[in-house]
């Protein structure tokens, strides 16, 4: 297994990385791979798929017909 050595990282991006490893009960080193891991598959995530998750999420939670136009919603709220 390689080894990364990551320098200059941020006081405050090092303590949030630390709380988080400790919220999710891993180490700091497992933690950081698994940022990584997750950030690589989300930037490698093309554009089709993202469509096609999108498509399966509506049509296993679909709209309400009782649901606002979220288009009048946000004029409105312009319009204040």
């Amino acid at each position: 297994m390689s080894i990364l050595h990551v320098r200059n990282v941020p006081e405050q991006l090092y303590e949030r990385i630390k709380a988080r490893a400790e919220t999710q009960r891993r180490s700091l080193s497992a933690e950081v791979i698994a940022l990584l891991e997750s950030a690589l598959e989300e930037a490698e995530r093309d554009t089709a798929t993202t469509l096609q998750a999108i498509r399966e999420r509506r049509e296993r939670y679909p709209i309400s017909p009782d649901a606002p136009d979220s288009t009048l919603l946000l004029r409105e709220d312009r319009d204040r």
